[in-house]
């Protein structure tokens, strides 16, 4: 096979030698992809949820260079060159591999993400686990990707001589630089501490309801730096992710998603509280949005000219809580309002002394 090889090389141009040798590389790259794919499509079709189906996602694309770069990293000794193109030639294959494999790593990263995320789906009712760990996961591949381009920049770079004899010199300066880069970078670094000390001790985890600066909203996402809140109006709210450190703010499904809703409702003096609370348990009882729980009504308040009743129901969410809000406040007014509209709130104007019809009264 070797004489072969030797008695074919002196017969063709050493650039068309080069040119077969490097479009076979990328041949067999693009055929061994194309069976890594196959086998992967094989198996999607034989499961409900398919990991499978996740990597050919995610990995084909950086499959499509890095096993031709593989390859031709393999079959580089055949070629043709002068040690000096050879060593340069064979250079720029070793940094674009690096790259290649970094975009690989990132890809498995997103993999193992969309894995996990399909064991704790967060569809179902009670998500409070499922929230916790995917606030965690995004967190942490976030900042598995970000090591991953910094190790991989570093690699590229210390591959030339020249920048490691500047690294070697710039060694003894480290301590005064990273002085001035710590102070340059406080702002940052203390959002990234931040972010750690949330994903962990998790006083947010993705698809919180929260009340933050005076609005509703969920969490959307936690990015490294920052957290975006969907507001109830479809509006997001940028926040830095230091703020959930620093200041306060109200977490309605911190331990529970479960949450207790209340409705205030004015009436007259006379108004029969009894029947209000009969007209709640028959609405109650038709309706899905209350989680059997908590139903009561309370005189909380006499004011000078009403009483103040507070309505307590619970919900299994702030959604379904915000529904039942609004139905138990719309259906108990109606049914004053037909049955006892004299105990709506009222001006009583006590007239005295009102002479008869024709009559002056007394002094005038």
């Amino acid at each position: 096979m070797e004489i072969f090889l030797k008695n074919f090389t002196d017969r063709v141009p050493p650039l068309v030698w080069n040119l077969i040798v490097a479009a076979s590389a990328l041949i067999m790259g693009l055929i061994i992809k194309l069976i890594i794919k196959a086998i992967l499509n094989y198996y999607k079709k034989h499961e409900d949820y398919s990991l499978f189906r996740s990597i050919i996602i995610y990995v084909a694309g950086p499959l499509n260079h890095f096993a031709p770069l593989l390859v031709l990293n393999v079959m580089l000794p055949l070629m043709l060159l002068a040690p000096v193109y050879y060593a340069l030639f064979r250079h720029v294959i070793e940094i674009a591999l690096i790259i290649s494999f970094a975009l690989l790593l990132v890809s498995a990263l997103n993999v193992f993400e969309d894995y996990l995320y399909h064991i704790y789906d967060v569809g179902k009712q009670d998500n409070l686990k499922e929230r916790k760990v995917r606030t965690q996961i995004k967190f942490i591949r976030r900042t598995l990707t970000v090591l991953i381009i910094l190790i991989t920049v570093a690699i590229i770079l210390l591959s030339f001589d020249n920048v490691r004899k500047i690294g070697a010199s710039l060694l003894t300066g480290v301590g005064i630089g990273g002085i001035i880069i710590g102070f340059a970078a406080q702002k940052s670094l203390s959002n990234f501490l931040a972010g750690f000390q949330i994903a962990f001790t998790q006083p947010i985890r993705i698809d919180d309801v929260l009340i933050v600066e005076g609005e509703y909203g969920r969490v959307e996402d936690i990015s490294l730096t920052f957290v975006v809140v969907k507001l109830w109006d479809e509006r997001r709210m940028i926040l830095p992710i230091n703020y959930f450190i620093e200041k306060p703010f109200q977490n309605w499904t911190r331990a529970s998603s479960e949450i207790l809703a209340t409705v205030f409702l004015y009436f007259d003096y006379n108004f029969p509280v009894d029947a209000l609370r009969a007209e709640l348990d028959r609405l109650l009882e038709k309706t899905d949005l209350w989680d059997r729980r908590v139903k009561t009504i309370q005189m909380t308040d006499t004011k000078e000219k009403t009483i103040e009743l507070r309505v307590l129901i619970s919900a299994s969410n702030s959604s379904q809580a915000f529904a039942l809000r609004c139905f138990v406040r719309e259906h108990l007014v109606k049914f004053v309002k037909d049955n006892f509209p004299e105990s709506l709130p009222v001006n009583r104007v006590v007239v005295k002394n009102l002479a008869p019809v024709g009559e002056k009264e007394p002094g005038l």
